[in-house]
C-alpha cells in the first residue's frame, strides 16, 4: 500500500475518533446537569365517585405526579375524608379541592348549590324530560303552555306556549316514588334545575298553573333568543279548513254618561247626564 495513502487513512481515523469523543463528552455533560423532575404523591380517587357522595377512606388512593402539581390538588387523605363531592370523580383522578364541598357542609344535592342560587324540582314525564337525555350538567330551556288569565278557549286564540327561561343548568335528574289517585305507587321523574331566587318563583307558579316542557340545548350555545309566543290558532293558520286567525285588540269604550257635582252653599250633590245633552 502506498505510504502516503496509509498516512491519510490513519489521520482520518484519528480525527474521527477525536470528534466522536468530543461529542460524547458534550452530550454526557448536558445530560448530567439536566434537572430531574420532582415526583410528588397526591390523593386520588380509588373508584368512580358520583356527585353528592361523602368521601371515606376506602374511596381514596394515591398516585405519583412528576413535575408541577395541578392547582389545588390534595396531598393528605385527611383533607378529603368527610367532604361532599360536588363534581363527579373518576378512578385514578387526582382530587382537586374545588371539586369538593367546603369542610362541614356535608354531601348530597345541597352542597352542590352555589351561593345565591336555588335548586327547583320540576316533575316531568319521559316526553317533557327530552326522552331521558336530560342529565346533570346539561343546559335546557323551559317552555310553558296554558291559557292566560282572562282568555276564553272558545273565543280567544286558545292555548299559548312561550319560553319562560333559557340556558338553565340541570343540577340532577332521577326518579321518585309517588302515589297516584288510587294510592298505587308509581315512578315519577324529577329534574332539579339551578336557578336564581326570582326564577325559582316563576317556576313554582308555572308548575301550578301551566304545563312545563324542557327543551335540550347545546351547552356552548349561550345566546338568549327572543321567540314570539305561539298559539293554537297560529298552528292551523295555513290549513284550508281552519278559520281565519283573529287579531284581538283591547278597545276603550267611551263613557255613556258624565257626572256633575253641584254645590249649594255647604250642601253637595251629584247628578248624572247622558252624553250629548250638554249641548242642549
Amino acid at each position: 500500500m502506498n505510504r502516503r495513502l496509509f498516512t491519510i487513512l490513519i489521520s482520518a481515523f484519528v480525527i474521527a475518533a477525536l470528534c466522536a469523543f468530543v461529542v460524547y463528552r458534550i452530550v454526557s455533560r448536558r445530560m448530567s446537569v439536566s434537572p430531574v423532575a420532582k415526583v410528588t404523591r397526591v390523593v386520588a380517587a380509588a373508584a368512580n365517585i358520583p356527585l353528592g357522595s361523602i368521601l371515606q377512606s376506602k374511596d381514596l388512593s394515591s398516585i405519583e405526579i412528576a413535575g408541577p402539581l395541578p392547582k389545588g390538588v390534595l396531598l393528605k387523605p385527611q383533607d378529603a375524608i368527610g367532604r361532599g363531592v360536588i363534581a363527579a370523580l373518576y378512578a385514578g383522578e387526582p382530587i382537586i379541592d374545588s371539586r369538593l364541598a367546603p369542610p362541614g357542609s356535608g354531601g348530597g344535592l345541597a352542597a352542590t348549590i352555589p351561593t345565591g342560587m336555588r335548586a327547583v324540582a320540576v316533575k316531568v314525564d319521559q316526553i317533557i324530560g327530552v326522552a331521558g337525555f336530560v342529565t346533570p350538567g346539561m343546559r335546557v330551556d323551559v317552555l310553558i303552555s296554558g291559557l292566560p288569565p282572562g282568555m276564553n278557549a272558545n273565543t280567544d286564540p286558545g292555548t299559548i306556549t312561550k319560553t319562560l327561561l333559557q340556558n338553565i343548568e340541570v343540577l340532577s335528574a332521577g326518579t321518585d316514588i309517588q302515589k297516584d289517585a288510587t294510592g298505587k305507587p308509581k315512578q315519577v321523574t324529577v329534574v332539579n334545575l339551578l336557578v336564581t331566587p326570582e326564577q325559582a318563583q316563576q317556576l313554582s307558579l308555572a308548575g301550578a298553573q301551566t304545563r312545563i316542557q324542557l327543551v335540550l340545548r347545546n351547552p356552548l350555545d349561550t345566546q338568549i333568543a327572543k321567540p314570539a309566543e305561539t298559539s293554537v290558532a297560529q298552528l292551523f293558520a295555513g290549513s284550508k279548513n281552519a278559520p281565519a286567525p283573529k287579531h284581538y285588540r283591547r278597545v276603550r269604550r267611551a263613557p255613556t254618561t258624565y257626572q256633575v257635582q253641584v254645590f249649594n252653599g255647604a250642601k253637595k250633590s251629584e247628578a248624572k247626564f247622558p252624553v250629548g245633552e250638554e249641548k242642549q
